[in-house]
């Protein structure tokens, strides 16, 4: 089993403690053996359920939407995307340079491609940039990608 990971960035330490509790919980629902986390592993949501698998003895594929993508993230975040890229059983790439929306989006177009079950960190909101999550989301429920929204009732970005 694939599961596809996308999510808002930039959440609270409150709203990260109960999206990783959702997450964990869904997680639970898997034989670890047969998983596979697909991820652009970004900071927050697309890394934490990325570690989550990997800490079960699942596998990780990492999609890279751009060659400057690790460069747009987060300083703080790199030690962790480094460690997960290290960690990943299979590396795909669109052939993009430029982490721009356009290959945020390229590459979770891939990352749909390879999932059986999209997990949506998502607050149901519109996308705050082309390539975001609802963008995302919208496109997995297009191409008939099963959709799992996990996002704490009350909880705000």
């Amino acid at each position: 089993m694939r599961v596809g990971i996308t999510g808002n960035r930039g959440l609270g330490p409150d709203v990260e403690q109960r999206v990783r509790a959702m997450l964990d919980e869904a997680l639970d629902g898997f034989d670890a053996a047969d998983l596979t986390a697909v991820s652009c592993i970004a900071d927050g949501p697309d890394s934490w359920p990325a570690q989550a698998v990997l800490a079960r003895g699942g596998q990780l594929e990492v999609v890279i939407p751009a060659t400057e993508y690790r460069a747009s993230l987060p300083e703080w975040h790199h030690p962790v995307y480094d460690q997960l890229y290290a960690g990943a059983a299979d590396v795909h790439e669109t052939g993009m340079t430029e982490s721009t929306s356009q290959a945020h989006q390229a590459g979770s177009e891939i990352l749909v491609g390879l999932a059986d079950v999209l997990f949506g960190v998502w607050d149901g909101k519109p996308a705050w940039g082309y390539g975001g999550t609802a963008d995302v989301v919208a496109y997995a429920e297009r191409n008939g990608v099963p959709v799992r929204i996990l996002w704490p009732a009350g909880a705000s970005r």
